[in-house]
């Protein structure tokens, strides 16, 4: 299958796709830090958007639509950075493509457009975070969980999480302050704020390893 997966400058998903042997290509304003440039196109979306793909797994920027940030919605929605963000979000969902799937986490779109189909968690896959992270789906079926979860007691029982978290003690409170590993990691050594959007948005291996081999399968020759 030809597969577009945008608005990815990691390749995360692309390389697993790739590994299957599909005609994957990432694309993203970013040049490539996944090692492939001749898998990228470094433009806009809607330059390539309509090449005639079969599937397309979309990443759009969740700045301005999730709800982390919801105290700066006001501003958002006056400067009009809300709306673009909302209007991008839907060009995905409605691009010429037969199957689709959209990834954004917990915000307004399952307001403004519909709630997800599907709202999975790294440590569903084998990676042992916390990161909900919502999917609106098109002709692609729910992913399947590689491992149980011990929903009875609360517990995440098939992934080891003991180093999840980094706890520190905050100099300007005294507290002391606990925060995901893979967040933390993000603010560390001397980043720029883009730099650390980067980091936040990369997909975990494990959802994208899921992604390649639930959505596309491997290509029969």
């Amino acid at each position: 299958m030809r597969i577009l997966v945008g608005c990815e400058e990691s390749q995360v998903v692309t390389k697993e796709l790739r590994k299957l042997g599909h005609e994957a290509f990432s694309c993203d304003l970013l040049p490539c830090s996944g090692g492939h440039p001749e898998w990228h196109y470094q433009r806009d979306i809607f330059e390539v958007i309509n090449m005639g793909w079969d599937m397309g797994i979309f990443f759009p920027p969740c700045t301005h639509l999730t709800v982390s940030g919801a105290m700066h919605f006001k501003e958002k929605i006056a400067d009009g950075r809300q709306q673009q963000g909302r209007d991008f979000f839907m060009a995905m969902i409605n691009a010429p493509i037969e199957k689709i799937a959209v990834e954004n986490p917990i915000g307004i779109m399952s307001a403004h457009y519909r709630k997800p189909d599907q709202v999975i968690q790294p440590y569903f896959f084998g990676d042992g975070f916390t990161k909900t992270t919502c999917l609106w789906l098109k002709n692609l079926p729910l992913l399947q969980h590689y491992k149980a979860v011990d929903l009875f007691n609360d517990k995440i029982t098939h992934v080891d999480t003991s180093n999840e978290y980094k706890e520190w003690i905050c100099k300007k409170t005294g507290k002391l302050k606990r925060q995901q590993m893979w967040y933390y990691k993000a603010f560390t050594d001397d980043k720029t704020k883009e730099e650390r959007s980067t980091i936040r948005s990369k997909t975990f291996p494990g959802i994208a390893k899921a992604m390649a081999e639930q959505w596309a399968g491997i290509l029969k020759v």
